[in-house]
């Protein structure tokens, strides 16, 4: 690359997506109230990141991700989609995002291979550039190629929609529950592709009900509930805030008495031969379990324990009362 190029080329947007006071009300009717989506919705995603979004049903979710792909027009804020303001540079913030939907809304009277020439076209990409058979493979529909919509199942269409939304190679791929009816082998190969890209540079948002999904993936998450953004960090803090782990001493031989030693930690008895004590890492540490333990002289054959997973942490952020100030990303 010459000199000249360098600095004219644009530098990258050190935000994927750039989300400021969004507010969605869905105008009523007589015989239906207006309905609030979006209260105050501000995020941020870098570049580069794999951001997870979740929340419960009717939180809002689609409501966002609509927005951002032109669907649904927006009460209030501003959205940036790779620094591109989606009301004052419409088409360029559109070519910057791929977006694959819940619905499987395909047109029936195209084959893959034609549908995704098709989308390419649209967005303007040469023939030459074109990774139709490419992307199907990786998707697992390349012998399905010349197929119409109507001939696949439920999982192989939203497979289809994934492959559509990747056909102009977008610098942000947004995935509204991508992996919904389809099994898990095709699960994984689709990760893999995706976590391909993000490597290689591409940023994913993704929204999901598989809680261990997002868990495994997403290196930041935001959680969204009633229209609130009530909690963004990365992953690994989010985990840490619900303390509390569980251990279980599984011992050689069946327990007579609760040692003193290890009453503090109020244990229960599930049998006759485990222990399990719940305890505040930030309170007690698992050396002293184990010292108490050793100094009852308990014969110890395993031990079993359990950390805190990310549906905790959604299951106590969601079910408590949205606060009035909403979460900073």
């Amino acid at each position: 690359m010459s000199a000249m190029t360098q600095q004219t080329s644009p530098a990258l947007p050190d935000l994927a997506v750039e989300i400021r006071n969004l507010n969605k009300v869905y105008a009523g009717s007589r015989k239906r109230a207006a309905k609030t989506a979006l209260v105050d919705f501000s995020l941020e995603i870098p570049r580069g990141s794999f951001f997870g979004l979740l929340g419960p049903n009717g939180a809002g979710k689609s409501t966002m991700i609509n927005i951002i792909a032109g669907l649904v027009r927006k009460t209030a804020g501003t959205v940036k989609i790779w620094n591109e303001d989606i009301d004052i540079h419409e088409r360029q913030a559109r070519c910057a995002i791929g977006v694959v939907p819940q619905e499987l809304n395909l047109d029936p009277f195209f084959t893959p291979r034609e549908l995704l020439d098709v989308q390419a076209s649209l967005y303007g990409v040469p023939k030459r550039e074109r990774r139709t058979m490419e992307i199907l493979d990786v998707v697992g529909l390349a012998d399905k190629a010349d197929a119409y919509p109507r001939a696949l199942s439920g999982g192989m269409r939203r497979r289809l929609l994934v492959a559509k939304a990747m056909v102009h190679s977008p610098p942000v791929l947004v995935l509204d529950e991508p992996t919904a009816g389809v099994d898990v082998e095709l699960r994984q190969q689709l990760w893999r592709y995706v976590k391909a890209l993000n490597e290689r540079g591409t940023t994913i948002l993704l929204t999901t009900h598989y809680l261990e999904e997002a868990e495994e993936l997403c290196d930041r998450i935001a959680i969204i509930n009633h229209g609130h953004l009530v909690a963004c960090d990365t992953t690994a803090a989010l985990l840490r805030r619900i303390d509390n782990k569980s251990v279980t001493l599984i011992l050689s031989q069946p327990l007579v008495a609760m040692p003193e030693a290890l009453k503090r930690f109020n244990p229960t008895q599930p049998s006759a031969s485990e222990i399990h004590i719940n305890y505040r890492p930030s309170s007690s540490v698992m050396g002293e379990i184990l010292d108490a333990a050793r100094a009852s002289h308990l014969s110890i054959a395993d031990i079993r324990t359990t950390e805190v997973d990310l549906e905790d942490i959604f299951l106590q952020i969601t079910t408590t009362k949205t606060k009035s100030a909403p979460a900073r990303p």
